[in-house]
């Protein structure tokens, strides 16, 4: 999976920092990241091979063993092409998903899930004044009402319903994304992931389910999410009743007929997998 980077050690422990000739820059124009090639072999600029030099406008993120990564404050101004360079290629998260290696992929992601917060924070929500940036954690703070406001993660769950040696399979509707995936949703506020489950299986499919166990998680900062993967079995033989809105079809599919995709990164394809080896326990 996307965060699977080991032995390199992420470390995302917030302290101010200055930033290095040598240190990794991550600049974004909404869906768009500034990197050093396009090829699929990602590289990245350092703060040296940046033009804009002003030092108060880099963030420190984060580290991945010895290299430092930080963010362009792009709250201070719209980007503009060659604002910060004279060299790189401007490449879109989507593509970032076939690029490599998974710990430049994963850097990137969960750089973009910060940037965003940044950029959706740069007012208060409560009175509506400017935010600062604290200095001793990762927090926005609003120095007129003094609102703190930490990075939003969203829990989500992935599930994988069995029906003996087949698994549920489904397609999203309306969604540039058309390869299969599992059924999936937010938490919503007073319920446990468990009651995630039984409820998104029920409205998506129509479908009642028992003996849920819990997989893995799986931070997802193309969304700000953090997943939390279950199986569990279909409770009986029960049509499926389809959400049309969500869904564009959902079909059992024998063990072995499970589609095997190129990209490793996303929690999804690993518990298809995991199931299509007979793995899932």
């Amino acid at each position: 999976m996307i965060q699977d980077i080991l032995p390199l050690q992420f470390n995302n422990h917030y302290e101010e920092k200055e930033i290095r000739e040598e240190d990794y820059v991550l600049a974004y124009d909404g869906a768009r990241v500034l990197v050093k090639n396009n090829q699929e072999n990602l590289e990245f600029l350092t703060y040296g091979e940046c033009t804009r030099k002003e030092k108060e406008d880099y963030i420190y993120l984060f580290s991945i063993d010895t290299k430092q990564f930080f963010l362009y404050d792009t709250c201070k101004g719209a980007i503009v092409e060659n604002e910060i360079a004279d060299m790189g290629e401007w490449v879109t998260m989507q593509q970032i998903r076939t690029c490599y290696p998974k710990e430049a992929v994963f850097a990137v992601v969960t750089a973009y899930h910060l940037y965003v917060w940044y950029q959706n924070n740069r007012y208060c929500g409560k009175c509506g004044e400017k935010t600062t940036h604290d200095k001793k954690e990762r927090m926005l703070f609003c120095n007129c009402c003094h609102n703190m406001i930490y990075p939003k993660i969203a829990p989500a769950v992935i599930v994988a319903v069995k029906n003996r040696n087949k698994l549920l399979l489904t397609k999203y509707a309306n969604r540039t994304y058309k390869r299969y995936a599992l059924i999936a949703g937010f938490t919503e506020i007073g319920e446990t992931v468990e009651e995630t489950v039984k409820r998104e299986v029920m409205e998506e499919v129509g479908l009642q389910v028992k003996n849920i166990q819990y997989y893995k998680s799986q931070p997802w900062g193309f969304d700000s999410n953090l997943l939390l993967g279950f199986f569990c079995d279909v409770a009986e033989e029960q049509e499926i009743t389809l959400d049309q809105e969500e869904l564009a079809c959902a079909e059992w599919v024998d063990r072995e007929d499970i589609p095997e995709y190129k990209e490793g990164l996303s929690l999804t394809h690993e518990m298809m997998l995991v199931f299509k080896n007979g793995l899932e326990g």
